[in-house]
């Protein structure tokens, strides 16, 4: 919680058929990544999209909105990553976007999914960029990391990895502050997911 402009970051399971009911939210960036099995959104019109392991989804909250979490198979439990961001201005216009994204995208490289200046993800309406990779054992990659900017990484399965030397472990994430670049290095088949966003002056919690 509270990394810079990542408030909340969870990884969450939901049994064969469950659904998450409709439930409140205010004056927050999401971005939604599908882990495993296949996750579906419905607003409190019941529209929505599905999204397939790998696929992501961004949804600008702002002024309101109603919506919940549903697992879109009933044979097999759905695992879903859920990010919170600050936006850039209150009271924006709500709305939802997704995006495929195959495997072979992400392997070996850090593939953008949504970010705030970069073309190639999804428009996010906050100062943050979020990032996928399959890295394949023994392989390393790397990415810039600017002047008073962050990066959290979690390790979504696999590995383990290293960064800077420092082990971490399936499930396990790291924080990175004050360099200039962030280098990842597999021992094992490793999902990653990666936030870099801006972290104020004071750090204040």
């Amino acid at each position: 919680m509270r990394f810079g402009t990542l408030r909340v970051f969870n990884d969450d399971t939901l049994t064969p058929g469950a659904v998450w009911p409709l439930h409140p939210h205010r004056e927050i960036e999401v971005v939604t990544y599908c882990a495993s099995g296949e996750f579906r959104h419905a607003d409190e019109n019941g529209e929505g999209g599905v999204l397939k392991e790998g696929w992501v989804q961004h949804t600008t909250v702002g002024e309101g909105m109603w919506h919940s979490e549903i697992n879109n198979r009933k044979d097999a439990p759905m695992r879903f990553i859920q990010m919170w961001f600050t936006p850039s201005a209150p009271g924006l216009e709500p709305s939802v976007e997704q995006r495929a994204v195959e495997k072979a995208d992400r392997t070996n490289r850090f593939l953008p999914l949504v970010s705030n200046e970069d073309r190639e993800g999804l428009t996010i309406l906050s100062d943050a960029r979020v990032l996928s990779s399959f890295l394949e054992a023994g392989k390393k990659i790397s990415h810039p990391l600017e002047a008073h900017r962050g990066a959290y990484l979690y390790v979504l399965g696999g590995g383990p990895v290293r960064v800077d030397e420092e082990e971490v472990p399936s499930l396990g994430a790291v924080t990175l502050l004050d360099e200039s670049e962030l280098s990842v290095r597999s021992e094992g088949d490793a999902e990653l997911l990666l936030a870099d966003v801006l972290v104020l002056e004071d750090r204040t919690p």
